[in-house]
């Protein structure tokens, strides 16, 4: 007699759903055309979302007591915290290590166990000018896994915190060749990626490929979908992503790329829990525009099979 199938599988059990501030046109701690962290953390838990990212520090507060009465308030939690930090400068270490032991601290005090870290731009988010060489050197290169292993064992000994990079358009961890180096040469005890599906589909790569084949080095997630005709703007006309931000690069699935169901699916299928966190880079915009965006967006990860809010137990 052949065995009774298997039931469907509706959700993705070992994924946890968030959002974070860069989902209402937060980039800045501060700046005028952001909206007060009180409003983002009210709409936050009004669109049903109960995880959320720190973001940039100095943005939420930073006095962890005052941190968790706004979060008890709202009913949300912490996923991760958030720092930029240039691997490639060893001249800058202790400058970056202070800034990601502030970011690091706050984290730990909300009870979140990752560290999101963004390589710095070498575009200048708002003008667009180059501030440095958009590749590295040979020597640069040599050093940037050691000093990620490095700083990852710091924040894994001190902090119990994983850190995972974070591939960033603009920054010098873009397209899948920079991706795969990094894991390359990084050790998976202290080094993992923070998958983030639209600055993949930015840097050109196939964030698929990169489930399939480093399913075991994504250690946390960002969701997001690219406009692939404003993606054919940047390289037509060399644009730099503060630009193509504002010209709507970032858009609500299931308007662009990669597929959120081809992701969910993939991600699913990998034997870690991941907390996978909603990014759509709206800066700037109204302060009306966030919310419906950040409805419409959770619904449709839930019919994609995204959906409940259990802490994860990750260890990595």
């Amino acid at each position: 007699m052949a065995p009774a199938p298997s039931p469907l599988r509706t959700t993705a059990g070992n994924l946890c759903l968030g959002s974070a501030p860069d989902s209402w046109g937060v980039w800045f701690p501060e700046d005028e055309h952001q909206v007060p962290y009180t409003r983002f953390l009210d709409e936050l838990a009004q669109a049903g979302y109960e995880w959320l990212e720190l973001g940039p520090y100095g943005y939420l507060p930073t006095d962890p007591q005052r941190l968790k009465a706004e979060l008890d308030a709202r009913g949300l939690q912490v996923s991760g915290g958030t720092a930029f930090g240039a691997l490639h400068r060893p001249e800058a270490w202790d400058e970056m290590l202070a800034h990601v032991r502030q970011v690091a601290a706050l984290t730990a005090a909300a009870g979140a166990h990752h560290l999101v870290l963004i390589p710095p731009m070498y575009r200048d988010e708002k003008t667009g000018e180059f501030t440095e060489s958009p590749e590295l050197t040979a020597v640069q290169w040599a050093g940037f896994g050691r000093a990620a292993d490095r700083l990852g064992r710091l924040l894994l000994d001190e902090y119990d915190l994983r850190l995972v990079i974070h591939p960033h358009a603009d920054s010098h961890i873009q397209t899948q060749p920079e991706i795969e180096r990094l894991l390359g040469e990084s050790d998976s005890r202290y080094t993992n990626l923070c998958l983030d599906t639209g600055h993949v589909a930015y840097g050109g790569g196939d964030n698929l490929d990169l489930i399939r084949r480093f399913g075991e080095r994504v250690g946390y997630v960002h969701i997001k979908q690219m406009d692939p005709a404003v993606l054919a703007q940047v390289a037509a006309e060399n644009l730099s992503f503060g630009e193509a931000a504002r010209r709507g690069v970032c858009v609500s699935p299931p308007e662009g790329v990669p597929s959120p169901a081809d992701v969910v699916a993939e991600l699913a299928g990998l034997d870690a829990e991941l907390f996978v966190i909603v990014e759509q880079d709206l800066y700037p915009c109204a302060p009306d525009v966030p919310l419906p965006i950040a409805v419409r967006t959770r619904e449709h990860l839930d019919g994609c099979g995204l959906s409940g809010t259990r802490r994860p137990k990750t260890t990595r």
